[in-house]
């Protein structure tokens, strides 16, 4: 038994060390690449955009200078992000505005200071000034009116670094003093029943069977250490099941979009044969659905992940969105599908994510309506304009900009299936969720799952009811915008 007990505590110090070595030596690594690159690319930025500005207006030395008239226009957004300074040169290259630290100018910078094209370059990726280094780009004004030299600062970053690192090693040193100090302490108390432990995880690595009992007696470490592997299988058990579901989820989803690739790409065997319109219109077609598959995948993903989309958020119209939808979904599904608008449809949001909700709804009344020869009605509704006062000129009513709301642009898709129960109304946009009518259907209930998600993240929420004369009702509401004007 002591055999075991040198063995097990010299294991345990030596995985603990191995372990703490390579996390240590990773997120030192990680660490220092994630801010090396953060810091290029903010420079990179920055400089990208002074290079814009000049090319489209004809900026002068003075618009840069700390007391020119632009103080607050293209200045401040050079000198807004950390570390970043501005020196102004002449056409001649000499200094017209030094920065908070004197940069050197070279024959480079000089001429392109003297230069006509606006936006020309001189980059320096390691220039010493006072004995820190600095990242120095020179941009022409144009015209022969001057150049502005943008500087970031990086020997202070390194100096960070370098800390990081050396508190990394110390760290580390103490974890694993630590680690064999408490390994010789653990094997005195655990070794007897530590096997019968090991047997059990050896049971479940040899035949994959992850709802193994799990041996647990006493109150000591070791049987803590029992219920907790006992509790992890049961999670892994779990996780293995909302991958077997995720894994139908996503064959769900692709589905539709893959058939149609599918049968376009076949259409490519006969190209040759087919007109110069019908060419154009399939090479779209390829176009638009492999471009929705990707954005399906990066959905799925981001769902499993349970992480929010970074898509940009812009100015969109849901009415021009929910036409875009019918046009695909009538292509995909071989029905009519017809859009109603009412009221002021402009809202923020992420487009990709609302095209998704949009269309999972209309193929959501698709399915369950299958062998329908009636229309799918899609309805977007928003606040209506005010009506115009008696002094105001006479003139259509104008709906941007005469709204002062905050109210919300609803959008909903009406189906004529079997409908849905009560009881199933209140869950049919948890994950997963499938009514008893639909569990012959392909999918495991991701669709309207998602479109919960998008229509919270827009600050608004799902509805369904019961459809007059039969079928269902199934949509979202999004928060409006403030009109611009």
């Amino acid at each position: 038994m002591s055999s075991l007990r040198t063995t097990f505590t010299v294991s345990f110090a030596a995985v603990a060390a191995a372990v703490t070595v390579l996390v240590g030596f990773l997120s030192y690594d990680a660490a220092a690449r994630l801010v090396r690159v953060d810091q290029q690319t903010v420079f990179a930025e920055v400089v990208q955009d002074l290079r814009d500005q000049v090319r489209e207006h004809p900026f002068h030395t003075d618009d840069f200078t700390s007391s020119g008239p632009h103080r607050q226009g293209p200045l401040d957004d050079i000198i807004r992000p950390s570390r970043t300074d501005v020196q102004v040169l002449g056409p001649d290259g000499s200094v017209v505005d030094e920065g908070v630290s004197p940069l050197p100018v070279d024959g480079h910078d000089r001429t392109v200071a003297g230069g006509a094209a606006a936006g020309a370059l001189a980059e320096h990726k390691d220039v010493d000034v006072g004995g820190d280094r600095y990242r120095v780009a020179t941009v022409s004004l144009g015209g022969g009116r001057g150049a502005v030299q943008v500087a970031q600062q990086f020997s202070d970053t390194e100096d960070l670094l370098r800390e990081l690192q050396q508190r990394t090693v110390l760290l580390v040193g103490a974890v694993v003093t630590a680690a064999g100090l408490f390994g010789w302490w653990l094997a005195r108390r655990i070794t007897r029943r530590l096997v019968r432990l090991a047997g059990a995880a050896e049971d479940v690595a040899r035949t994959g069977r992850l709802g193994i009992q799990v041996p647990v007696t006493g109150h000591d470490e070791v049987a803590r250490l029992g219920r907790s592997f006992d509790r992890m299988l049961g999670r892994l058990a779990q996780s293995e099941e909302d991958q077997r579901r995720l894994v139908q989820d996503a064959g769900h989803e692709l589905r539709t979009p893959l058939t149609s690739l599918r049968t376009n790409i076949s259409m490519l065997r006969r190209i040759d044969e087919l007109p110069p319109d019908a060419r154009e219109e399939l090479v779209a077609d390829l176009a638009l659905e492999s471009r929705e598959l990707t954005d399906l995948v990066n959905e799925l993903v981001a769902l499993a992940a349970g992480q929010s989309d970074t898509e940009p958020v812009r100015r969109l119209d849901l009415a021009e969105l929910a036409e875009d939808v019918a046009v695909v979904a009538r292509r995909r599904t071989g029905r009519d599908v017809t859009v109603r608008v009412s009221g002021d449809t402009v809202v923020e949001g992420r487009p990709s994510a609302l095209q998704r909700a949009v269309s999972n709804l209309v193929e959501n009344a698709a399915k369950f309506d299958r062998g329908g020869t009636a229309p799918i009605e899609v309805v977007v509704t928003g606040p209506t304009a005010r009506p115009p006062s008696p002094d105001s000129p006479s003139g259509p009513p104008v709906t941007t900009g005469s709204v002062d709301r905050l109210e919300p642009v609803r959008v909903e898709v009406s189906d004529r299936g079997p409908g849905i129960g009560d009881d199933d109304l209140a869950r049919v946009f948890d994950r997963f969720y499938r009514t008893a009518d639909a569990r012959s259907l392909p999918g495991s209930g991701l669709g309207l799952s998602i479109v919960r998600e998008v229509s919270a993240a827009h600050g608004g929420s799902p509805f369904a009811h019961p459809r007059e004369g039969g079928g269902t009702v199934i949509g979202f509401t999004v928060e409006g915008t403030r009109p611009i004007g």
